[in-house]
């Protein structure tokens, strides 16, 4: 392991954490060259667990044998940029949390029916676009014991490097795919739809119908505006958090893990 020394924010060797977007990263043209960038060393190992397939890694001095110690011994054939905390800084525009960035490859994502074949509880992440709230859902859907995430055509990409981070590498630890072609799909993969929304004719949470449904899909909506008033008319079922004290509704990250918990339970 011979490590880089990188002096220079424009050497074109680190240009994939330096001069890239978050969609040049993705390279939606060609997805098979699609990249993202995984932050922190615990973020890293989880990938690396996971099967993810490294590129390039770029940490402070300091952390070579220190906190990444770990991860170069087990990326051995990959190159390793490094340099000042202050230079760091100054390449990603943003200081380090911990020290360490990872490139890796997109994993490819298999189908919707595929997905979906074994799964009894998944999300529908409809058009939610703020990186903070993807990463908790993903944490939440991890952690409470969902099947599978199905992100919206607009929805904000779970590889994006912040909403990695939030989710502490959970986007890499439940499987995820994109749902294209609207709900349908999921009705015909044998689900019913649950979407979260406050309505006269909402469903409690706790009502014990939803249980007894063999498989479900929740459909989380914006933060802001909710689900379309078309998606709500068309789910199986229309599902309400009980609020007090005139709050009308919770953050979507908090919202979800709620309905994770309590629509997981047997």
């Amino acid at each position: 392991m011979n490590p880089i020394e990188i002096t220079s924010t424009d050497d074109p060797r680190i240009k994939i954490f330096a001069g890239l977007t978050e969609a040049q990263l993705r390279n939606s043209l060609h997805p098979d060259q699609g990249l993202f960038i995984a932050e922190s060393p615990k973020v890293i190992r989880v990938a690396l667990n996971a099967g993810l397939i490294p590129v390039a890694l770029l940490c402070e001095r300091r952390h070579i044998e220190g906190d990444a110690s770990d991860i170069i011994a087990r990326i051995p054939n990959i190159p390793i940029y490094t340099g000042s905390r202050d230079v760091l800084a100054a390449i990603t525009g943003y200081t380090l949390t911990r020290g360490v960035l990872c490139a890796m490859r997109r994993p490819a994502l298999p189908s919707v029916k595929e997905l979906c074949a074994k799964a009894k509880r998944v999300v529908v992440v409809d058009d939610v676009s703020d990186t903070t709230n993807i990463g908790s859902i993903f944490r939440s859907a991890a952690a409470l014991g969902m099947d599978a995430v199905l992100m919206g055509p607009t929805a904000c990409d779970p590889l994006n490097r912040r909403a990695v981070r939030v989710s502490m590498g959970s986007t890499f630890l439940i499987p995820w795919t994109r749902l294209e072609g609207g709900l349908e799909q999921l009705k015909a993969c044998g689900f019913k739809t649950v979407a979260m929304a406050l309505r006269n004719n909402s469903v409690d949470i706790t009502d014990p119908i939803l249980k007894q449904e063999p498989k479900l899909a929740i459909i989380m909506g914006t933060e802001g505006e909710g689900l379309p008033l078309d998606t709500i008319d068309s789910a199986d079922y229309v599902v309400k958090i009980p609020m007090h004290h005139e709050v009308d509704s919770l953050n979507v990250a908090a919202a979800s893990a709620i309905a994770f918990y309590e629509l997981t339970r047997p």
